[in-house]
């Protein structure tokens, strides 16, 4: 019999997130969970933050798929010209060269677990933006009232 090791997990809360706006006038945020340098692999992973109103740019990769789990709120995908509604507890998974985008539709914030693998510079691109904060309602819905309390 032989030792194996046990390699100690990274843990994150949302006060440990790094979120961006990667234009100025996006309507939705990424606040990264793990990206290719903290996880030591190649995929990113983040809350995409959607205000009312608010979508994704139409957008493809050439070889990530991208996974959308909906976490609070509702919207619309769109990839390659078809649309299917999408609400919490709803996951999406887009193809590798498939042009899609995100909606919100609903009257409040749409979150996200946005997953893609391999990377294909999105973290990148997400780190080439404008850093921002998650506010008191974005804290609410991620589960961590207390991470906005002085200690």
């Amino acid at each position: 019999m032989h030792a194996s090791s046990c390699v100690i997990p990274i843990i994150k809360s949302p006060k440990d997130y790094q979120v961006y706006r990667i234009s100025p006038d996006d309507s939705n945020r990424l606040a990264i969970i793990f990206d290719t340098a903290s996880a030591n692999t190649s995929l990113t992973c983040c809350i995409e933050i959607f205000d009312v109103g608010g979508q994704t740019p139409p957008n493809r990769h050439q070889w990530a798929v991208e996974m959308f789990f909906v976490l609070k709120g509702e919207g619309v995908a769109i990839c390659d010209g078809k649309n299917v509604r999408i609400q919490a507890g709803d996951s999406l998974l887009v193809p590798p060269t498939g042009t899609h985008l995100i909606k919100n539709t609903g009257a409040n914030r749409l979150y996200t677990l946005t997953v893609m693998v391999p990377n294909e510079d999105f973290a990148e691109l997400i780190r080439s933006g404008i850093p921002v904060e998650l506010d008191a309602e974005d804290m609410a819905v991620l589960g961590r009232l207390d991470a906005l309390m002085p200690c």
